[in-house]
């Protein structure tokens, strides 16, 4: 085997030519879920992947597969992707990498003659992040039986359009079934989002898996009133509640080794500046590597939020929305990533994700591993996310080599 697989400069100038595609004035990228920039960065994929010599496939929640086939058509493919929607300011890498670091290890087999038992197949998956239509990863969920079709097809923008609507309009609606179907392994490639591997001056992140996530939706509802006339003492704010509220959530995150704890989306109501706000919606994430610990979190956010709502005279219903449990991916494919690092020369560790990936779903349906690859500052969800060309090499050097150890297992 060469000892250099792929081609950096090529994945380099892929990643460049795929940021161009809602790129932001401080170099990020936005392109948020099934949107027409979505659809334009899928056509640019699906044409890169069929000048590779794959077939495309796409599933009924808009998942896109392009397959390489393998010299045994009998055997399960192994499939190594990620996503393309970005966070409304993301970065240039996020997701990204994954998908094209994918497609350049199947141009790297393709360059360098080698062929694999079972085929191998690129996937973008859709809606990961989750931005434009919660929950985050839901079609890779749908794939995994996590949630139902309908269910997935059914979930709303802000402005009340549907994913099936939205996958219809841009052209992606496909007629593929959505999972059910063997799988060997799963192998997705990720920008770290956090700055272990650089803080160790480490190139590889082996991912032993993934900590677990809750997400909430809180709405309080108390009653809109004339600032200037109505006194203090007799208002039914419910923006100071949430204050309070999201303050007390702050804490909880604080309060917890390795606990996490994010309001990250409010929506205050009516939104003038000389009315008692009467209704505020605000989302809540938080995460935990221990299940317990999380559920504890779960229990005090609870307890003090309804005191804060009596307190103040409002209605209150918070709702949880989505639980990711804690994920351990597969020995045998974390061992050939670490294999993949060792052979190739690059310094690695173990490490755990935290954040949530389409690989955790997929993990309940198929051996699953990740990669991990350092980012400046471990900044994501950001456009001054920044990642080198050569640890982005790295990635997807470790990647090629994976996948080839699998696909011929």
């Amino acid at each position: 085997m060469p000892d250099q697989l792929t081609n950096s400069k090529r994945l380099w100038d892929s990643l460049m030519e795929v940021a161009k595609i809602g790129a932001t004035e401080k170099g990020g990228s936005r392109r948020l879920a099934l949107t027409d920039l979505d659809r334009e960065v899928r056509d640019l994929f699906v044409a890169w992947c069929r000048e590779a010599g794959c077939s495309i496939s796409v599933d009924a929640m808009g998942n896109v597969f392009a397959r390489r086939e393998g010299t045994d058509p009998s055997l399960a493919p192994v499939l190594a992707g990620s996503h393309l929607d970005t966070q409304p300011n993301g970065g240039k890498f996020d997701g990204v990498f994954g998908v094209l670091a994918a497609l350049e290890a199947v141009r790297s087999l393709n360059d360098q003659g080698i062929e694999t038992k079972r085929a191998v197949e690129i996937v973008d998956w859709t809606n990961e992040e989750g931005s434009r239509f919660a929950p985050a990863m839901v079609s890779s969920g749908v794939f995994a039986g996590a949630f139902d079709l309908e269910y997935g097809l059914s979930r709303t923008d802000v402005d009340g359009n549907t994913i099936a609507e939205e996958l219809t309009r841009i052209g992606y609606a496909g007629d593929a079934q959505v999972g059910g179907r063997p799988i060997a392994a799963y192998i997705e490639a990720h920008i770290e989002q956090g700055p272990i591997l650089e803080g160790e001056q480490k190139t590889i992140g082996v991912v032993q898996g993934a900590q677990a996530q809750r997400w909430y939706e809180v709405t309080l509802t108390g009653q809109d009133a004339h600032a200037g006339t109505t006194p203090m003492d007799r208002r039914h704010d419910a923006l100071v509640a949430a204050a309070s509220i999201v303050t007390e959530i702050n804490r909880i995150g604080l309060s917890v080794e390795d606990g996490r704890a994010t309001v990250g989306m409010m929506e205050v109501g009516p939104n003038s500046r000389n009315t008692i706000p009467g209704s505020c919606f605000f989302t809540v994430d938080m995460r935990h590597p221990d299940e317990d610990v999380l559920l504890g979190m779960s229990t005090t956010l609870r307890e003090y939020a309804a005191g804060i709502a009596s307190e103040h005279g409002v209605e209150m219903d918070l709702r949880e929305i989505w639980h990711s449990p804690l994920v351990t991916f597969d020995r045998r494919c974390v061992d050939a990533v670490e294999a993949g690092a060792l052979a190739a020369g690059y310094s690695y560790m173990e490490i755990s994700s935290g954040a949530g990936h389409d690989a955790c779903y997929i993990a309940r349906v198929a051996p699953t591993a990740m990669i991990f690859v350092p980012c400046a500052d471990g900044i994501s969800h950001n456009e001054l996310e920044s990642a080198t060309p050569d640890d982005l090499a790295a990635g997807a050097e470790v990647l090629t080599r994976a996948i080839i150890e699998l696909a011929n297992g």
